[in-house]
């Protein structure tokens, strides 16, 4: 099998979206105490596009990336978080919540512009190998299956699902937390990015980095 790497283009939030990001990984670590925790392989992020690339074309795909910023101009780029939701990762009686935002227009047509620009250096059927893991720890299947499945079930209007992932809580808690008023509010870029994967879609790795104007 062809070594792969399975990697996320992302977008990092703005300072005020971190904290919001933090205080919500927080009370989910309430709820699950031992979800993981935000922090410096574990960044909240935006994802953009996920995908299993060769590991040899990684250097190709980082130039693509870099062209399609460059055609794009980013400081258009913006969300509105409205809501906390939450996703079945395959935890029984849990739940893989997330700040649920809504993309301008400007951030689909970038998703397409980059599903264009890295395809040529895609694959399926990652395993394991191709994700950052620690001593010990496997990658779940949700996660595999996720990646493998990002194009076509993520990808444009009606079907990206624009979010950062804040933890693991309890569907009770969930339940709860999720009936509660959301105050929304305006989400921007600091970087794009692009990140090697952990499990349950965790930005576990940096790989390489271009800032968004001021």
């Amino acid at each position: 099998m062809t070594d792969l790497t399975a990697v996320d283009v992302l977008v990092n939030p703005d300072e005020t979206t971190l904290r919001h990001a933090r205080a919500w990984n927080a009370r989910m670590r309430g709820s699950v105490p031992g979800g993981f925790a935000l922090d410096a392989s574990h960044q909240p992020h935006i994802t953009t596009l996920q995908r299993y690339v060769r590991t040899a074309d990684l250097d190709d795909v980082y130039d693509a990336v870099r062209r399609t910023l460059a055609a794009t101009d980013t400081s258009t780029l913006s969300y509105r978080a409205v809501a906390i939701k939450h996703a079945d990762w395959g935890v029984p009686g849990q739940g893989l919540a997330g700040i649920l935002l809504e993309p301008g227009p400007p951030v689909l047509a970038l998703q397409a512009a980059l599903l264009a620009a890295i395809s040529p250096f895609t694959e399926s059927g990652g395993t394991a190998d191709a994700f950052v893991t620690d001593p010990g720890e496997s990658i779940s299947r949700s996660t595999l299956d996720w990646v493998d499945g990002y194009v076509p079930a993520q990808i444009g209007p009606g079907h990206y699902t624009a979010h950062i992932t804040v933890g693991f809580a309890t569907l009770d808690d969930l339940a709860t937390i999720e009936a509660e008023p959301f105050e929304a509010f305006t989400v921007r870029p600091a970087a794009v990015a692009v990140h090697q994967l952990g499990n349950s879609g965790a930005a576990r790795r940096l790989l390489k980095t271009w800032p968004a104007p001021n």
